[in-house]
């Protein structure tokens, strides 16, 4: 096996602690390349903004070989792989569409001062405690909480749903165990189980919510079946919290590493806007996303096959020295085109939460730096191992 074909090994010691030295050689060396599991990837700014918006496939059933196929093969989410994530135009069109009549950028900003009183709240007890871990304490139950809320999710047992989900998340990576493959479908079927129960609650008490809203949307006349609105519930708790945890744990860990910017912030307030679009420039709170190409391919003049998984690492496109200039390994907060990372995607599939993920990125990381001045790490970040939504599994701080 050549260097270059071990060029992306998430396997490797380290690789989820700090993975952007690997993505530096995979751009230099060999930034088009296939892996030997069957797979390709593509590691070059340029090269991964023009796939997103290609217009390739999502449907995983359109990948033809490779070791990927078999662990799909292994992997049976059941009715999860009706999400409007794994599927392509007319459905795709459609789901988005029914989703989107509820999650509107109005919705959104409604939640403002629901956020900031559940940031306010958690920071009041991190200062009463004079230390936290920063994950536990604020990062995973604000937008956990958050996207309940919206929801309408009635009452039931939030820290399983939360166990699920995480589990539920290995499935957006490469994985090779297959007791991991068995867990995620067990996972995957007992979600399946407690969102229909939730879907049953909820017709029958209807509210001012999301949920009701998604049950009760309809596109041209035409309704989500039960099949899909479990499949656009569970997607929208995943999505809706896992990446924003890793978004706020992240952009602390930046700053906090990077004491210079953490200054700036306190005496420029108004950066804090662009601020969070750094954060995820700088340590993406999702490292890769997925294309499958419907017919053969080609960049910088390598041709890729009908029905092939493409992995797009978009955590190294945001760090690609040949767009952003030098300094691409550098926090900086008053970065003029930050807002050019490829974080969210784009093209049709860009993601529906990122008005939802920025606000409450902004109001949490902007109301924990200026409320606590002495902010610092109180030990060693301990990282959570994943190789696609990488964020700290554990974040001491001291206030």
């Amino acid at each position: 096996m050549t260097a270059t074909e071990m060029l992306f090994n998430p396997f490797a010691p380290g690789f989820t602690d700090d993975p952007y030295p690997t993505y530096r050689r995979m751009r230099e060396v060999d930034p088009v390349h296939q892996h030997p599991f069957g797979f390709w990837v593509l590691s070059a700014y340029d090269d991964i903004a023009a796939l997103l918006r290609a217009g390739l496939s999502v449907d995983d059933r359109e990948v033809t070989g490779g070791q990927i196929r078999e662990q799909m093969d292994q992997l049976d989410l059941g009715v999860l792989n009706m999400s409007m994530v794994h599927r392509d135009p007319p459905d795709h069109t459609r789901l988005r569409s029914l989703v989107g009549k509820v999650f509107t950028a109005r919705s959104v900003a409604a939640m403002e001062g629901e956020i900031t009183g559940l940031v306010d709240a958690a920071l009041d007890r991190i200062e009463a405690a004079g230390h936290a871990d920063l994950v536990e304490a604020l990062a995973f139950p604000l937008p956990f909480a958050v996207i309940s809320k919206m929801l309408g999710m009635p009452p039931t047992d939030h820290a399983r749903i939360r166990e699920l989900t995480g589990v539920l998340a290995l499935s957006l990576q490469v994985v090779t165990d297959p007791e991991v493959l068995k867990k995620i479908a067990e996972a995957g079927r007992e979600m399946t189980e407690v969102t229909k129960e939730l879907i049953a609650w909820k017709r029958a008490n209807p509210a001012d919510d999301l949920f009701s809203a998604l049950i009760a949307a309809e596109h041209e006349g035409d309704k989500l079946s039960d099949d899909e609105l479990i499949a656009q519930v569970v997607m929208l708790y995943i999505a809706g919290h896992e990446t924003t945890v890793n978004l706020i744990s992240n952009g602390t860990v930046a700053l906090l590493r990077n004491p210079d910017q953490l200054a700036l912030l306190r005496a420029r307030p108004e950066l804090a806007t662009n601020a969070v679009e750094e954060f995820l420039r700088y340590d993406s709170p999702v490292q890769q996303s997925k294309r499958i190409t419907l017919t053969p391919y080609t960049v910088r003049g390598r041709t890729i096959p009908a029905g092939t998984f493409v992995f797009a690492c978009l955590a190294s496109a945001n760090r690609d020295e040949r767009f952003w200039g030098p300094d691409a390994d550098r926090l900086r907060l008053d970065r003029p085109n930050a807002r050019s990372h490829v974080s969210f995607g784009a093209g049709p599939h860009h993601c529906l939460g990122a008005a939802l993920a920025r606000l409450e990125g902004r109001v949490a990381i902007e109301r924990l730096v200026h409320r606590f001045p002495g902010l610092a790490l109180d030990g060693e970040v301990e990282w959570n191992g994943r190789i696609n939504l990488r964020g700290p599994a554990r974040l001491p701080v001291a206030v």
